[in-house]
């Protein structure tokens, strides 16, 4: 017995009308490949789970669009549209747009298998943001020794709130206000939400 959300029902009851079908055609394609899928709405689409989830789909007001969640495991490179649009299959006018009935439900075998065996596919960690000191910043914590030293001993992550608060002032006089404050606190050894660490 498929395990069906209503709110999967409403969802493709709400989509453009030319969405209505695509998206019924994949729920069935889905259930007919894995009769244990649990439905579900995560990120504010249907998502399809199986020990994991398999796939998910969305409509927009001009296309459709299907992901695969292991599609690196699952899509030869050469066959991935997905610089188109979300997922691997491009922007999805129609069902025509779709692999064939019988390549959709491959795809939903080996993403079943995937997630019974427990394998993981590898996400790069973004890089790190590289910390970006003001020059006008550097030259007022060097005018107070204390502030400079503390301010050097600091985590990157640290330094970074105070140079964020600075660089988002609207104005140069909030900037140089909030500049004062900083290197004030600074001295102290007290870092940007100083005020909310004992909370």
């Amino acid at each position: 017995m498929p395990t069906i959300d209503p709110r999967v029902d409403e969802y493709i009851a709400n989509s453009a009308e030319f969405a209505q079908p695509i998206l019924a055609h994949l729920r069935e394609v889905i259930h007919a490949a894995c009769p244990e899928v649990k439905e579900t709405i995560k990120w504010s689409m249907p998502n399809f789970d199986y020990h994991g989830i398999i796939c998910s789909f969305a409509a927009f007001k001009q296309h459709c669009a299907l992901n695969f969640w292991k599609a690196e495991l699952l899509i030869a490179a050469e066959d991935d549209k997905g610089k188109e649009a979300m997922g691997q299959f491009g922007r999805i006018t129609s069902i025509k747009d779709l692999p064939p009935k019988k390549e959709l439900t491959a795809y939903v075998k080996r993403a079943m298998k995937l997630n019974e065996q427990g394998t993981k596919v590898a996400r790069p960690k973004a890089a790190p943001r590289e910390l970006v000191v003001p020059d006008y910043f550097i030259s007022a914590l060097e005018a107070c020794p204390a502030a400079y030293e503390v301010f050097n001993n600091f985590s990157t992550s640290a330094k970074r709130e105070y140079c964020e608060w600075l660089t988002e002032a609207k104005t140069e006089a909030t900037r140089d206000k909030r500049m004062a404050q900083a290197v004030e606190w600074i001295a102290e050894g007290k870092k940007r939400n100083w005020k909310y660490e004992n909370c």
